[in-house]
């Protein structure tokens, strides 16, 4: 009896030991994933339980060439399908996006009665995995199409006005997902880091459609409401994250908790500053604001036939590709 209790009493501390790591002779090799690291236990984590913590990021240029060939098996493609140009077009895809794009391409195929999937189902296959399945059932009046039109057009001038932001790759307004339209911006190439003036750009740009309304129409809809959501959200961050105000320094304002549990909102702020400091805040952010919205609205004014001519003719083709767009920006210049 006494014998039995030492084995397994000596067995329990042996097992205790290599769950620890120190044991040279351990063999056991323990690989875990999760994409909730906020709701692992910290005893889990300790040196000795997983040594090594890997984050998989979103693939960059050649990790994107690389994933469309092995999902690309199996499918037939035009031939001289280039992957490194859809991989080119297609920044800030996941692999599953990726997988996604040659599968919603191969069905677009299928229902044109092609044997090959060709570059113009590659090109809606990635706006429907942008901004989801065109709504072809959600018909608009055409007092709201020209809305939306000039809506979209003042993104893109203001965008094409700037000289540092990523080029426009498409205006459409059909309507997508809770879209009524969309301009759609690529980056040449993948970006890790976000200058002071590309913030300062983007929100520009993001305030662009509401101002085309304002200055066409006389008046201002709902339709602004994500821009203005986006651009409070960058301007918040250009203040509070990464110490970009001259006023308030280079100094992070708030405790942001960034994994969603137990109820909490995705970007909880806890204040850790007084409240004079968040009233510098507040005024900080909309100075932001304001300014790229001051700047926008010159742009528009001065680009004002531009915005006319343009508008006009994606109301009758409903889609502008960027290339057209750009020979349509310099034959309506000065």
């Amino acid at each position: 009896m006494g014998g039995g209790h030492d084995e397994r009493e000596q067995t329990l501390n042996q097992l205790l030991v290599e769950m620890d790591g120190f044991d040279p002779k351990t063999t056991v090799i323990v690989i875990a994933a999760t994409n909730r690291p906020d709701i692992l236990d910290p005893a889990l984590l300790r040196p000795g339980r997983f040594d090594r913590q890997i984050i998989v990021d979103k693939p960059d240029l050649k990790g994107r060439g690389k994933i469309l060939q092995i999902h690309a098996k199996g499918k037939k493609f035009a031939e001289g399908m280039d992957f490194e140009v859809i991989a080119r077009r297609t920044p800030g895809f996941t692999g599953a996006d990726l997988a996604n794009l040659l599968n919603e391409s191969t069905l677009l195929a299928a229902r044109k009665n092609k044997i090959v999937v060709e570059m113009p189902e590659i090109e809606e296959a990635t706006d429907r995995v942008i901004a989801g399945p065109e709504r072809k059932s959600r018909v608009i009046s055409e007092k709201e199409k020209e809305l939306v039109a000039f809506h979209e057009v003042g993104h893109a001038i203001v965008a094409k006005s700037l000289p540092q932001t990523d080029p426009v790759h498409k205006i459409s307004i059909l309507p997508r997902g809770q879209a009524l339209g969309y301009t759609l911006q690529l980056p040449i190439e993948d970006k890790h880091l976000v200058s002071k003036k590309e913030i300062e750009d983007q929100i520009k740009i993001l305030m662009g459609g509401r101002i085309a309304e304002e200055i066409i129409f006389g008046t201002i809809t709902s339709g602004a409401s994500n821009d203005i959501e986006k651009a409070t959200e960058l301007a918040r961050n250009y203040v509070c994250k990464f110490g970009m105000c001259e006023k308030l320094g280079p100094r992070k304002y708030g405790k942001t908790h960034d994994y969603v549990f137990l109820g909490r909102d995705y970007a909880d702020h806890s204040k850790d500053y007084a409240e004079e400091t968040a009233r510098e805040i507040d005024l900080e952010i909309k100075t932001v604001i304001d300014s790229g919205y001051q700047e926008a609205k010159h742009i528009l004014n001065k680009e004002k036939e531009k915005l006319i001519s343009i508008s006009k003719i994606l109301m009758e083709k409903e889609v502008i590709e960027g290339a057209e767009l750009d020979v349509l920006f310099k034959e309506n210049g000065k």
